[in-house]
């Protein structure tokens, strides 16, 4: 002893390792607990719905347009090519949408919202102003598919996985919410672009879409913000070794198959209308009727998923949709009321595909991971979102008889039967 006070042996005296470890397993609890404390509501975490909702107007909203955008050119600038030929410009838009999440997902966990948003806003809107001039082939495929789906997947996939920092309870709802914005995209865009068509032609019609476009992504940069600190050694890699996991393994699977699905309606239902000599307004406007629906159909899921397990309710929709495409569409064929009740009811039943399938692989992910998983599953999904409009479009070709008339039977089979395996996929 000495002045009282007690010597600590060596032993006994914390080394700055031991305090610097202590302070660092501190801070780790302490960022552990505010990453399970979501916020699950508040103006801070809907105003991020909000901006989600912005970004999937222009990104999703263009995807839902792409039976309008797919008649257009077969009846005009690319008419002396195939079906099968011009499904490769929206196929191809389609995989890099999806193809993006490879690294979009990775970047985002690593480096954050910006460095993706606001290069990903510029080139949608450019990729936009290239199509209203694009007279060839190649410009399209170019302009269009490559710039304008990169760019689409680098406003789309953050706008989804920033939802994952702000909502864990409630998640399926405010994703459903923010998924509408793909089925207001799909309304707005098919009508505006068939009126203004009329006005000032298709070029302006395609520009005045840009400007609209610009203004919605303006508004996403405002809302978006990230809740938790960019995960650097997370960076640059998608989860590859995630597949090893049976539920992921099946999940991805699953979404594989229904997306596959998914496109062929929204990118033949004009071009079927037309050839069974439906109006050529209607026709038109049969993709705004089908994404009026799905509006409902993104958010009224959410809501029982919640309560009643995302899986689950994911299973049943997609069953209701191999029920509708075979019974209803199928045989349709001049029915105009038939042709307009599928487009209602299938749009409707169909809207989960695209707000349920992140919410199932955020369940089976931790948060810090989402975006890298969410980016292999749609790595893969991106596949076959390549090969779904060319591969239809080469089946309708070898239905067609020879003359004006297209049987389009097979087509819709080849649909419902993507639709049935994946409701087996998810029960398994």
């Amino acid at each position: 002893m000495e002045d009282g006070n007690p010597q600590c042996s060596p032993a006994q005296t914390p080394s700055n390792n031991t305090v610097d470890k202590t302070a660092m397993s501190r801070a780790d609890q302490t960022e552990e607990a505010r990453v399970v404390e979501f916020p699950d509501g508040g103006w801070r975490a809907w105003s991020v719905v909000l901006g989600s909702w912005c970004a999937m107007v222009p990104s999703f909203g263009l995807l839902n347009t792409m039976g309008v955008l797919e008649a257009w050119l077969a009846n005009d600038q690319l008419q002396d090519y195939s079906k099968a030929s011009i499904g490769w410009i929206f196929g191809l838009y389609s995989f890099f949408l999806y193809f993006g999440s490879v690294q979009v997902g990775p970047i985002f966990d690593a480096y954050g919202l910006r460095p993706l948003l606001i290069p990903g806003c510029i080139g949608l809107v450019g990729s936009l102003m290239v199509f209203s001039v694009a007279k060839e082939y190649y410009q399209f495929m170019l302009g269009f598919s490559v710039l304008g789906g990169i760019s689409s997947s680098m406003v789309f996939t953050p706008s989804v996985a920033c939802i994952a920092h702000w909502f864990h309870r409630r998640r399926a709802l405010a994703t459903g919410i923010a998924a509408t914005a793909g089925g207001f995209g799909g309304i707005i865009f098919p009508i505006m672009i068939w009126n203004l068509s009329e006005i000032v032609g298709f070029p302006w019609a395609i520009r005045i879409t840009g400007f609209i476009c610009s203004f919605f992504c303006i508004l996403c940069i405002l809302f978006l913000k990230t809740r938790l600190p960019p995960k650097k050694a997370g960076g640059g890699k998608i989860d590859i070794r995630a597949l090893r996991e049976i539920p992921f393994a099946l999940l991805t699977v699953a979404i594989f198959l229904i997306d596959f699905a998914l496109l062929i309606p929204l990118t033949y239902l004009t071009s079927y209308a037309e050839s069974h000599n439906m109006q050529e307004s209607l026709a038109y406007q049969l993709v705004s009727i089908l994404n009026a629906a799905s509006i409902l159909g993104r958010v009224v899921p959410g809501y029982f998923a919640d309560r009643y397990g995302r899986f689950n309710v994911m299973i049943i929709t997609t069953l209701v949709c191999t029920v509708f495409t075979l019974a209803l569409w199928l045989p349709a064929g001049s029915n105009t009321a038939a042709i307009v009740a599928y487009a209602v009811l299938f749009g409707f039943w169909s809207g989960s595909a695209i707000s349920l399938a992140p919410v199932c692989v955020a369940q089976i992910s931790s948060t810090e991971d989402f975006g890298k998983r969410y980016g292999t599953t749609y790595s893969l999904v991106s596949v076959g979102a390549l090969f779904a409009i060319p591969i239809a479009g080469e089946i309708l070709k070898a239905q067609s008889s020879g003359g004006e008339d297209e049987d389009y039977s097979g087509l819709v089979l080849f649909c419902g039967s993507f639709f049935g395996d994946q409701d087996i996929e998810g029960k398994g």
